[in-house]
């Protein structure tokens, strides 16, 4: 079982998640097109529906996301 962290990056079939608030019962996230651009849309949903999005997805490490264009 993976444990969600702030600034954690999830490839998913739409794009990609970047986790930027974590809080006990709510995550804020941005969904992004692609990792090179900051454009995006900024999204709060319950700690169930955020699993609900990522579970089909997959959780890129620092250095993945660094190769797509992510500062960390």
């Amino acid at each position: 079982m993976l444990k969600l962290q702030q600034d954690q990056v999830w490839k998913i079939d739409a794009g990609y998640l970047r986790i930027v608030r974590l809080e006990r019962l709510s995550v804020a996230y941005k969904s992004l097109k692609n990792l090179t651009s900051r454009d995006g849309t900024h999204h709060e949903v319950s700690k169930k529906e955020s699993t609900r999005l990522i579970k089909s997805g997959s959780l890129l490490t620092s250095e993945e996301a660094r190769a797509l264009g992510k500062p960390l």
